[in-house]
């Protein structure tokens, strides 16, 4: 018999993080810190693209936006903060050049500092020596590429668990410092996949160590993107974007405008020339399009103007005001009137205000008695004028009657033949 006993272990302060369900519930934590309201939040994140795609010009536009206070991606508003740009893909004359352009040629930001070298495991203390120095200010750190620092994997040694290393320790650095954010430019795999994140290059471990994903998909020769944004505490949605001369900015006047546009752009992908032509014209006009608008915009016959406004409104591309005027599928939602009802808000269509052709297509949208004689107890009283060719005298009570009277049909009249009542409908 053994007297030999197996080492017991330490179990003293294993459970010293313990926390129960009462402590969590008393706490009271800061709201999320985003860098860009939406896209870039605190702590560690990706930039994924293939290359050539414009990633490096995305960052660097950021980066000069956070560091002199200004907006990102032209439309989103950004509080001045320390930027780190670690471009260690290009040189100085590149970065000025860069700059340059991006600023339209106004000073570069003093609040953006620029390392184009560094070895691979120099990387992670120059990012943490940085948060150190400005700790209390939230800073930025963009580093370009993650390439650049990821060591070479070892003989035998897990991939995944390689990935997840290096991810895990530019997390731990950017943590050290609340509400700073850390950008790491990465590229895509060559092989395409359904869900954005498996483009991420490499093993699930990059994108899984890392606090959000933003995945930026461009075509070739076109100025046109999606940003697919994804994270742990940032909601999943897909944005629009724009490229010109090296500016990215956001196609649409906020986040919710611009991830409209990706679904604008889904729907009109197979759509021909002409009828994708129409249905920009229609979405740029909040006061409605008629068919005699869009024949004049496209030069075609009033007829074929009118089937591309009812093709378009079948597949619910585009929404009706009122009866022959469509509106953009964007305005459709603020109009609580029923489409065929019509409203003050029947005034000016185009786009210098309503004119007299359009004036007479409303009076002659509503029946209406326009050829009762005067009554002996209407005599020495002008009536509103129901003339279809409206003069401008005629508008102002014309547009009162349509405003504020409901058409109703004419009244019913009894008249006394023979001492018998005959009801009387005047047509």
């Amino acid at each position: 018999m053994s007297n030999y006993e197996a080492p017991q272990p330490d179990t003293a302060n294993l459970l010293d993080g313990l926390r129960d369900g009462g402590w969590l519930d008393a706490q009271q934590f800061p709201p999320l810190a985003w860098c860009v309201e939406g896209i870039i939040p605190e702590g560690f994140g990706l930039l994924v693209a293939p290359p050539k795609a414009g990633k490096s010009w995305f960052v660097a536009g950021v980066g000069l936006a956070c560091a002199g206070g200004g907006f990102a991606l032209g439309r989103i508003p950004v509080q001045r903060r320390p930027v780190l740009y670690l471009a260690l893909e290009d040189g100085h004359r590149r970065l000025q050049s860069r700059f340059r352009t991006l600023m339209a040629n106004k000073p570069i930001p003093e609040g953006i500092s620029v390392i184009i070298k560094a070895r691979a495991n120099q990387v992670v203390p120059m990012i943490a020596e940085y948060l150190i120095r400005h700790a209390d200010a939230a800073p930025l750190v963009i580093l370009d590429t993650l390439g650049k620092v990821r060591p070479p994997k070892q003989r035998g040694e897990d991939a995944y668990a390689a990935d997840y290393a290096i991810g895990s320790q530019l997390k731990s650095a950017i943590d050290s410092a609340p509400g700073a954010s850390l950008l790491v430019v990465h590229h895509t795999r060559k092989a395409e996949s359904v869900d954005f994140v498996d483009a991420v290059s490499g093993t699930q471990g990059i994108a899984g160590s890392a606090d959000f994903v933003l995945v930026l998909n461009r075509k070739r020769k076109s100025d046109q993107a999606v940003l697919s944004v994804t994270g742990r505490d940032v909601p999943e949605n897909e944005y629009a974007l724009v490229t010109d001369a090296g500016r990215w900015s956001l196609d649409g006047t906020d986040l919710m405008d611009a991830a409209a546009t990706v679904t604008t752009r889904q729907h009109t992908a197979n759509l021909g020339d002409r009828t994708a032509d129409a249905l920009a014209f229609v979405a740029s006009r909040p006061l409605g399009t008629r068919a005699t608008d869009l024949a004049t915009h496209l030069g075609i016959g009033n007829d074929d103007a009118g089937k591309y406004l009812r093709r378009l409104h079948e597949k619910e591309l585009i929404g009706k005001r009122t009866r022959g005027v469509y509106i953009g599928t964007s305005e459709v939602s603020e109009r609580t009137v029923h489409p065929d009802t019509p409203s003050s808000e029947q005034q000016s269509l185009s786009d210098t205000g309503a004119d007299h052709s359009d004036a007479s297509a409303q009076v002659s949208e509503i029946p209406m008695n326009l050829s009762e004689p005067e009554t002996h107890h209407d005599q020495g009283k002008r009536p509103l004028s129901y003339r279809s060719d409206t003069s401008d005298s005629d508008v102002t009570p014309m547009d009162a009657f349509l405003q504020n009277v409901a058409v109703l049909p004419p009244p019913r009249r009894r008249r006394s033949r023979g001492g018998q009542s005959i009801d009387r409908t005047k047509s």
